[in-house]
């Protein structure tokens, strides 16, 4: 593959539909160029990606929202703390009842 694909071309070599491409832009799992008309274009390592991200999926049985949610959390550092203070909280039962009344105190205090 030498020039860069539309998003119709993209979609037939990838096995990706035009309509899922677009999905996939919009939470930002692959970001293709675009041309001065605003078309979007696929070169090799978007087509790349996304045959990579269809190989991730099968792998693990993941769900496109939980990918975008797994790239939301890398990008959100408070996001990130308040998610694993949260799971860190429900490996000890106890602590749990302790993060759920913080958690009450906080929204109360707001």
């Amino acid at each position: 593959m030498q020039e860069p694909l539309t998003v119709g071309a993209a979609a037939r070599e990838t096995g990706w539909s035009p309509r899922m491409l677009r999905y996939l832009e919009d939470n930002g799992l692959v970001a293709p160029r675009r041309t001065s008309a605003g078309y979007r274009l696929y070169g090799l390592s978007e087509v790349n990606r996304l045959r990579s991200l269809r190989d991730l999926r099968r792998r693990f049985g993941l769900e496109l929202a939980e990918l975008a949610f797994a790239r939301r959390l890398r990008r959100d550092p408070e996001l990130r703390a308040a998610v694993d203070a949260f799971l860190a909280a429900g490996e000890d039962a106890g602590s749990w009842v302790e993060w759920e009344q913080r958690k009450h105190e906080r929204l109360l205090a707001a």
